[in-house]
């Protein structure tokens, strides 16, 4: 008898849950951000103002029960200033090489002992790339300063938390092969 109980009610609990789930609110961001309009509000009338306060309330307690924070319409404190500065920049004016981390970029091979200094640069995908003295390189507003006999001199400039930019120079040297 109470085995059969215990499935009934497991039968039913699991038939209850059922129908929960396959109810669908169809509410969206929209319906969510009027219904929290709405309550807000309501709190704010449903709260005595600060001078109507209960006499055994100090004034500190009856503001801070009429306070009710919404959060519509402010910046996230969590998320970071810095990458809503990053979107800021136009990415399609950049060029291939622009999108990638220097570390990325491999050096594969210099003409060097011209007047016309140049370097073959691949990324990632093996595209290679004809750079010469002055094209921009890398993420960071790198620039090639100088192109020598097997590396490239990359003077990178950063932007700090404070605002100040650092320059940083890299240097890209082509990859010797293993073995002889």
């Amino acid at each position: 008898m109470r085995g059969r109980s215990w499935t009934l009610a497991v039968l039913l609990g699991g038939a209850v849950a059922a129908a929960g789930c396959q109810k669908d609110s169809g509410a969206g961001a929209a319906d969510f951000q009027k219904q929290r309009r709405n309550i807000v509000a309501e709190q704010r009338k449903a709260a005595p103002p600060p001078a109507t306060a209960e006499a055994g309330t100090s004034e500190a307690e009856a503001v801070e029960a009429a306070y009710a924070y919404d959060a519509l319409g402010k910046r996230d404190p969590f998320r970071s200033f810095v990458l809503d500065r990053l979107k800021e920049v136009d990415v399609s004016t950049k060029g291939p090489l622009e999108r990638f981390e220097l570390q990325q970029l491999a050096v594969l091979g210099v003409v060097w002992d011209t007047n016309n200094k140049r370097a073959l640069v691949s990324d990632p995908s093996g595209q290679a790339y004809i750079v010469s003295e002055g094209d921009a390189v890398g993420k960071n507003d790198g620039q090639v300063i100088s192109i020598e006999d097997n590396l490239v001199l990359v003077r990178e400039t950063y932007v700090d938390y404070v605002g100040a930019k650092t320059t940083k120079e890299i240097e890209m040297r082509v990859r010797l092969g293993q073995g002889g």
